[in-house]
């Protein structure tokens, strides 16, 4: 079968070393000719290749096809690289139930200040315990008591007018009465009358507007004193300042204005509402249950068995890790506890721990 192929391409091939044909008339019909030869080698050995490929192909002799491969390093094996499985949350070990989790804040704030101003100064401290209502910080509050000013003394010019249309009202009533008794006797005109009577009812008029406008002034004295009160940050709640944010001389304002003021001046947390948040793999939830007895430990001090319990298993899962939240309550209170500590929670099962 070789040996066709050979003389195949051999009865097809182009003796080089033959003289060139003499050139006759009609160039442009040579050109075709010339053409049309090389085109029909070209078909001829597009034919011989095919069928070449054929005969392989009907021989058996097919290539395989490439394929890339990568040589492993040396003291390695060649079997493909298998992603590492993520370390489960939750674990069951001697019987109970161990989760890993933190400690959290339920009641937790960035104390911040009603209106926005300039600090002028701040009275705590990192680590600071305060009490509920204790001032934090105060901001800088003359124009604001200058408001309080103002509206003072719009009170007391109400206050006034009220006096001085009592009065008014006082001696017009009295010149009404005398008024009508000389009208009755004939010793006054109608005329009279009916002025004494009108000036009488404007200074009742006045006299209720006066009275309205010491409200209205006693409502902005109270609204001006309120709002010079909320230039001194108070807390919230008896708590412990994890973190301080401003400094005096900065603007604080309640909301964020694009990074050139601050939002908060102190982060406040309630000691007392410490607790343990934990995860647990959906597989091991039905081990858990309200009420549960647990004995937790926390990285920073391994031999301290913390006695809590559960308080609550969080009605939903989450769908990236496959856990469930569990709070967990601390049974007693100790300074050692601080928020954000990692800890492993052991839930013990009936007749363990206490």
């Amino acid at each position: 079968m070789q040996r066709d192929k050979a003389e195949l391409l051999r009865s097809i091939a182009i003796d080089r070393t033959a003289p060139p044909p003499a050139r006759q008339g009609g160039g442009g019909r040579g050109l075709l000719l010339g053409l049309g030869a090389g085109a029909a080698v070209v078909a001829v050995a597009v034919a011989v290749a095919w069928s070449a490929g054929l005969l392989n192909r009907v021989a058996g002799a097919d290539p395989a096809p490439a394929t890339i491969s990568a040589k492993p390093a040396p003291g390695t094996s060649a079997s493909p690289a298998q992603p590492t499985p993520a370390a489960p949350v939750s674990e069951v070990r001697s019987g109970n139930l161990i989760g890993s989790g933190y400690v959290v804040a339920r009641r937790v704030a960035t104390v911040s200040a009603d209106v926005t101003g300039r600090v002028r100064e701040v009275l705590v401290q990192e680590g600071m315990l305060v009490q509920k209502g204790q001032v934090l910080a105060t901001l800088d509050d003359v124009l604001a008591r200058s408001d309080l000013d103002l509206a003072r003394a719009r009170q007391a010019s109400a206050e006034a007018a009220v006096v001085a249309n009592q009065a008014d009202l006082v001696d017009a009533e009295k010149t009404l009465e005398r008024t009508r008794a000389l009208t009755g006797r004939q010793f006054s005109s109608e005329a009279d009358l009916i002025k004494a009577d009108a000036r009488a009812a404007s200074l009742r008029a006045q006299l209720v507007k006066s009275k309205a406008d010491v409200n209205a002034a006693r409502a902005t004295v109270a609204y001006d004193a309120e709002m010079v009160d909320r230039y001194q940050v108070r807390a919230p709640f008896t708590g412990m300042v994890t973190e301080k944010n401003a400094q005096p001389g900065e603007i604080i304002s309640p909301m964020s204005s694009g990074g050139f003021t601050r939002t908060g001046i102190c982060t406040l947390v309630d000691m007392d509402s410490l607790e343990f948040e934990v995860e647990v793999n959906e597989a091991n939830i039905a081990r858990v249950r309200p009420g549960q007895k647990v004995e937790a430990t926390l990285d920073a001090y391994p031999d301290w068995k913390v006695p809590a319990s559960v308080l609550a298993i969080i009605p939903t899962a989450s769908r990236e890790k496959a856990t469930i939240k569990v709070r967990v309550t601390i049974a007693v209170k100790d300074p050692r506890i601080l928020p954000n500590m990692a800890a492993k929670v052991t839930f013990l099962n009936e007749g363990k721990g206490g």
